[in-house]
């Protein structure tokens, strides 16, 4: 079996892969539907779109493209994969590419699992948790594009997709795979389409992956992953995409374009141990050319800091509401990530080569500005981020969704990871 998976996201993506190579899968990962193929030797393939926040149809379309170009190359399991927060609106995107990827598939039935507990994410009797939070009561109520002002993953899924959805809770996990394959035949039976999954614990997803093994499509975080992957390779130990991913360069820069709550500590974190400097969303619209160069001559002349520059468009909800209100929330945060996209060439010009990116539009804008279609996954620096190495070129990159990882991230990825 080859599994193959559709990621909404650029972060997303890697976070998947990182933990599937982790638990015993070999995985490569790509930048959007490629144009051609050749042989690949991977267990699994891993896709990143950047389809969370667009329109449903486009959205649509970019995963049945995902979809077929997979099939082509031998996936006979599919998974979509989406934040652990569900991060969605009432019209998408999350319902109507699962409808899409259920029919192009011939299937009647798939499971939500946006789980992760590692990192706090947790699903009780069919709710999402953020730590001890409703997810609700999470920053993620202010998500300035896909506020979650609901934390029912049954209510969520069915405002926004064509069927109904029932719930596995977690007693019904605790009672095993075969448990729990038996429900999902029962649920199917009464015609519902949609089985969201309790998860308390790393044991409740592994008892996923068991039942779960031969389902054509799942769809979840990145928590699924290490059941199915354990499910297929019981047998773990050390990839050699792991070691292929390993950091090199002997130049690195941070760039943070997420406004989370956890990216905003790790900003004010590194701000204290290394050079920073906040971009301006002004200068960004006025003069984006000149802009980026004065900031690419700005991370040149701090390049010996023992901690990489940081340039950083990092905002607390306040502040963010603010710019939004003067430029335009669309405008804003074009310009911002154009910008970042800018420098990022400029400096791979210049002979930079490790980049760490937060924020999971920054990081695919980035990785796009950069030229990277395909990498080798690597060590992972929290759970779900791993470094990873471009195929093709000497560019090693950390690609951080926002709410991952712990305060001291961006320094950690420089210390405990040297080239």
């Amino acid at each position: 079996m080859r599994l193959g998976v559709i990621a909404d996201d650029f972060t997303g993506a890697t976070d998947i892969a990182s933990f599937l190579v982790q638990n015993g899968l070999s995985a490569i990962q790509f930048s959007g539907v490629p144009t051609q193929s050749g042989p690949l030797s991977a267990q699994a393939i891993v896709i990143s779109l950047k389809s969370r926040s667009c329109p449903p149809a486009q959205a649509v379309a970019q995963s049945l493209a995902a979809l077929e170009w997979l099939q082509q190359q031998g996936c006979d399991r599919f998974y979509f994969k989406y934040c652990s927060t569900f991060d969605s609106t009432a019209q998408g995107n999350i319902g109507p590419v699962t409808d899409a990827l259920l029919a192009a598939l011939g299937e009647t039935q798939t499971v939500i699992s946006p789980a992760l507990p590692v990192n706090g994410r947790t699903v009780y009797q069919g709710y999402l948790f953020v730590g001890d939070r409703l997810l609700a009561e999470s920053g993620m109520r202010h998500h300035p594009v896909t506020p979650m002002t609901d934390s029912s993953l049954v209510r969520l899924m069915e405002r926004q997709a064509q069927g109904r959805a029932a719930v596995i809770d977690a007693a019904e996990l605790d009672r095993g795979a075969a448990a729990v394959a038996a429900r999902l035949d029962d649920l199917r039976a009464q015609g519902i389409r949609y089985a969201v999954l309790d998860a308390l614990h790393e044991q409740h997803l592994l008892t996923q992956g068991e039942a779960l093994k031969q389902m054509r499509l799942v769809t979840g975080g990145s928590g699924l992953a290490i059941g199915i992957a354990r499910a297929w390779a019981p047998a773990m130990q050390d990839s050699d995409a792991q070691r292929a991913g390993w950091p090199q360069g002997d130049r690195a820069v941070v760039l943070s374009g997420s406004c989370s709550q956890m990216t905003n500590r790790q900003v004010a974190a590194y701000r204290q141990q290394a050079p920073a400097q906040e971009v301006n969303v002004e200068r960004c619209i006025a003069d984006a050319a000149g802009y980026a160069a004065a900031l690419c001559d700005w991370v040149e002349a701090n390049a010996a800091s023992p901690l990489a520059p940081l340039l950083y468009a990092t905002a607390d909800p306040q502040q963010l509401q603010a710019i939004q209100r003067q430029y335009g929330a669309a405008r804003s945060s074009e310009a911002v990530e154009q910008l970042f996209a800018a420098v990022a060439r400029a400096l791979k010009s210049r002979g930079w080569q490790r980049f760490i990116v937060a924020g999971g539009e920054t990081s695919g804008v980035v990785a796009q500005a950069l030229g990277v279609t395909a990498f080798h996954i690597g060590p992972a620096i929290s759970p779900g981020v791993p470094w990873v190495r471009d195929i093709h070129q000497p560019l090693s990159l950390a690609l951080k969704s926002g709410n991952f990882g712990d305060e001291q991230f961006f320094a950690r990825a420089q210390q405990e990871f040297l080239p």
